[in-house]
């Protein structure tokens, strides 16, 4: 009889539809704080981006070369011929600034410059001005992508780039990787055809 009263007790148990584990509600603080999961600690410093005058710092940087703030100028109206990037590489208190400086006609890269706020200015703590060169930020890293061209290549089919990845430290960008891709000449090919007539 016993043995019917504790297997009814089981059953009905069983029946109740329970969620196991979830039934027991939230964890307490303490065990969140135990494991692997770690709270978010508020007032952590904003990485929203403050826009600059990427122009105005270019042409206000003495390590910027005369050549590439001579032709810079507005390609239409107010409009020139710049791409900004706002993203942490260097770990300050603020966004560091990516600033790609490129020809108006065929958006060829002439400079690539990254800027770093140190006492409410931006000083340049990295440039490559050796066209065409072209500056990202990818996750956390500076990568510099450098088209190369062989004697004879037209402006758009280089012969080969270097993909080149910079890492901060302390007070520099250092090489972490370089990549060299070579691009088929059958795709495009060095002499392009000769539009066809009418």
């Amino acid at each position: 009889m016993a043995g019917l009263t504790a297997l009814g007790l089981f059953l009905t148990a069983c029946a109740t539809g329970g969620t196991g584990a979830r039934d027991e509600g939230p964890a307490g603080g303490d065990a969140v704080a135990k494991g692997s999961i770690k709270p978010v600690v508020s007032g952590s410093p904003s990485r929203t981006p403050e826009r600059v005058d990427a122009v105005g710092i270019v042409k206000g940087d003495p390590t910027v070369s005369a050549a590439v703030k001579r032709d810079l100028k507005p390609c239409v109206a107010d409009e020139y011929p710049v791409d900004v990037s706002y993203g942490d590489l260097t770990g300050g208190p603020a966004n560091d600034i990516v600033i790609n400086v490129m020809t108006c006609a065929d958006a060829v890269g002439v400079g690539s410059y990254v800027y770093r706020e140190e006492n409410g200015r931006y000083q340049n703590v990295f440039k490559a001005e050796e066209p065409p060169v072209y500056a990202e930020i990818d996750r956390g890293d500076l990568v510099v992508t450098q088209q190369l061209y062989a004697k004879g290549d037209p402006v758009s089919y280089p012969s080969s780039e270097e993909v080149i990845t910079y890492g901060w430290s302390v007070t520099r960008f250092v090489e972490r990787s370089r990549i060299h891709n070579d691009y088929s000449n059958a795709v495009g090919g060095s002499n392009p055809p000769a539009p066809e007539a009418n």
